[in-house]
């Protein structure tokens, strides 16, 4: 190292400063040096004692069994048991409505009144051309049983005594036609009021008091209301042949059975549940099937006290497409997907994880799947999904697949 000591004086005082700073910027630079490779040498030190990192804590399981049934889900809709539209039988202006729209009824309630007026009045017509018919009858029964005397003394003729038998068929014809006109009149007069054929929730009312309704047995008549029955209701769907042939075959049905064997239980959930809640029966599978679909119609029947399901609403439905078996079932979050194979992790003796394919069947309480291809031994990974890779080491905690928390993708 050179040293310019003691600086020459004929130095500019800027080269003589430079000159007495060489030497401490060489020796800083060594001691920065000497750190930084101690540095390292202490990480690589640490590092080695530290080791590789430990296998990651995972949940595994082993799978659950069973006795399960296969079911098939079919979408329909419901329909009431009765939907009856009110129309008049006779013509005339409305008088009253006696419901509110909406409203539950019973069969037998009121609902619409015609003015009765007129019907009143046709009604004590009738009645007075019977009573004038039978006064009619009366005299000719008693003209005619005065000839009857008078005939064989040769008092009256023979034609005479055949005119009163006539006018007395007659009358009695007259008072039979006066019978028939007050019945109908009578009919027409209860006709004025319309009562509920059946029970259930009438809609809306189609006209107002004050406006002519029409009314008889035509195409033209006027709607006044329609009323859907609730409580039971049906529920229809259509099912393709195999299905068909499949539960025809479960149900053993015959020629000789005329319920077809359709009295099977099924179950039933609305579009915003879950779970299949409501239990019911098919009551119906229609005749023949479809030649434009290949589909054949079903229909099952529920029970309906708090009218929760309403005629048109959609849902779907269960059916049980086989005899009980058992099964084995997973948690349904400890199943991956690859493309469009469906696999589990299985973790062997060595702790190593292993993906193993599996065919999957139905779902069961929202949470558990049954599968195909696993053995009841296994243990399959319910939790910790993401911190595994396939033939990496695991820590596994064994839990009950039922207490088993959904696993973390």
């Amino acid at each position: 190292m050179d040293m310019y000591w003691p600086p020459n004086p004929n130095l500019p005082l800027q080269d003589m400063m430079s000159n007495i700073l060489k030497p401490s910027r060489a020796f800083l630079c060594c001691a920065t040096l000497v750190s930084v490779l101690a540095g390292c040498d202490n990480a690589d030190k640490s590092k080695q004692a530290k080791g590789p990192p430990p296998a990651p804590q995972v949940t595994v399981a082993t799978p659950q069994k069973r006795v399960v049934v296969d079911n098939d889900e079919y979408v329909g809709r419901f329909v009431a048991v009765d939907s009856v539209e009110v129309r008049a039988r006779v013509s005339g202006y409305l008088d009253q409505v006696n419901f509110r729209d909406g409203q539950l009824v019973k069969k037998g309630d009121p609902l619409f009144i015609i003015d009765r007026r007129p019907f009143q009045n046709t009604l004590e017509q009738v009645r007075a051309s019977l009573t004038q018919a039978r006064a009619n009858l009366a005299y000719a029964e008693a003209d005619l049983s005065r000839a009857q005397g008078l005939v064989g003394g040769s008092v009256i003729s023979q034609q005479t005594f055949e005119q009163r038998t006539q006018a007395k068929r007659v009358a009695e014809a007259n008072v039979a036609s006066q019978q028939a006109a007050l019945k109908q009149a009578e009919l027409d007069m209860e006709f004025t009021e319309l009562k509920a054929p059946v029970a259930g929730r009438i809609g809306d009312r189609r006209v107002s008091p004050g406006n002519l309704v029409t009314g008889g047995t035509g195409g033209n008549t006027t709607l006044l209301a329609t009323i859907q029955t609730i409580d039971p209701i049906r529920f229809e769907f259509t099912m393709d042949e195999t299905s068909y042939l499949r539960y025809s075959r479960l149900a053993g049905a015959g020629p000789d059975q005329a319920d077809q064997g359709v009295k099977v239980p099924v179950k039933l959930r609305l579009i915003d549940e879950e779970a299949f809640s409501h239990d019911g029966v098919i009551d119906f599978v229609d005749n023949a099937i479809s030649s434009s679909s290949g589909t054949i119609r079903g229909r099952a029947q529920f029970p309906n006290p708090k009218a929760l399901f309403t005629p048109g609403m959609f849902a779907r439905i269960q059916v049980a497409a086989g005899p009980p078996r058992e099964a084995l079932l997973v948690p349904d979050a400890a199943i991956g997907t690859e493309q469009v194979r469906k696999f589990v992790y299985v973790v062997d003796a060595e702790n190593t994880a292993k993906p193993k394919y599996v065919t999957l069947g139905q779902l069961v309480d929202n949470t558990l799947r049954v599968v195909t291809g696993l053995d009841e031994a296994d243990r399959i990974i319910v939790n910790g999904l993401m911190r595994v890779r396939p033939g990496a080491k695991v820590t596994p905690v064994t839990a009950a697949a039922a207490d088993a928390t959904p696993a973390k993708k």
